[in-house]
């Protein structure tokens, strides 16, 4: 559904454009933390249903905040560290949903 359609659903104008954040709401992210080469810890954000650009945006600003290095890889996000303790905080801030599994 585009900005214009759901505009003239809820009579919002489209600057406001939550419809982002409702389809965020809805989708249900999963965040683990695999041990990779010598032991080092990779936190993986998976389950993010957006554009390619969007989700490299995400890992940049999340990389930002959690002062830490990482990367996009098929869709999901990779940070160097084990962030499972922050990273739900940062995701539901952003309007997401964190599988509760992984909280």
């Amino acid at each position: 559904m585009s900005g214009n359609d759901f505009s003239s659903i809820t009579g919002l104008p489209e600057e406001l454009d939550i419809e982002d954040d409702l389809e965020r709401s809805q989708q249900q992210v999963s965040i683990r933390v695999d041990e990779r080469r010598y032991g080092k810890a990779m936190t993986i954000v998976d389950g993010l249903d957006l554009a390619d650009d969007d989700v490299s945006e995400l890992a940049s600003e999340l990389k930002s905040q959690l002062a830490t290095g990482g990367t996009v890889d098929e869709g999901r996000i990779e940070l160097q560290g084990d962030h499972s303790d922050r990273l739900p905080e940062l995701l539901e801030e952003r309007g997401f949903t964190v599988e509760a599994n992984t909280r």
